[in-house]
C-alpha cells in the first residue's frame, strides 16, 4: 500500500476514498463504503467520525481506542443488500491488526442501516473461527 493508499484496501487514494467521508464532505452511498470509511476511521483514531456514523439507538456512550493497535488490513466477505434502494445491509469482513506483537484477527458480520438517505452502523456479529 503506497503512502496515499486509503487504509480500507479499495486500491483508491484516501483522498478519494474514504477521507470525504470522515471528514463529513460526502455521506457513503452503500453499506460497504460506509463500512470501508469506519475502518479507515479506526486507521486514524477518529472517533468523531466513529460516533456520528454508529445508529444513535446503539451507539455505545464512549469508544475506546487503543493507540497501540496497528491496523494491517481489511478484507469484505461478502455484502448483502446496503445499496441506495435498501433501508438495510449486511456485511462480512476481516480486519487484521497487530497488538504487541501479536497479530489478530476481527471477523464480524455487521448490520447497517438507512435513515434519511444516510447509512448508519447498527450492530455487529462476530464469527468466530
Amino acid at each position: 500500500m503506497s503512502k496515499n493508499s486509503c487504509p480500507c484496501g479499495s486500491n483508491l487514494n484516501f483522498e478519494a476514498c474514504c477521507a470525504p467521508f470522515i471528514q463529513g464532505t460526502q455521506y457513503p452511498k452503500t453499506a460497504e463504503q460506509l463500512m470501508r470509511s469506519r475502518y479507515s476511521a479506526y486507521v486514524e483514531s477518529n472517533i468523531d467520525y466513529l460516533r456520528q456514523s454508529w445508529h444513535h439507538s446503539t451507539r455505545p456512550e464512549s469508544i475506546d481506542m487503543h493507540p497501540e493497535i496497528k491496523w494491517l488490513g481489511l478484507k469484505i466477505v461478502s455484502t448483502q443488500e446496503g445499496q441506495n434502494q435498501h433501508t438495510t445491509g449486511t456485511v462480512e469482513f476481516v480486519a487484521r491488526n497487530k497488538l504487541a506483537g501479536r497479530a489478530f484477527r476481527l471477523h464480524e458480520k455487521s448490520q447497517f442501516i438507512r435513515e434519511n438517505g444516510r447509512w448508519f452502523y447498527l450492530d455487529g456479529e462476530l464469527i468466530e473461527k
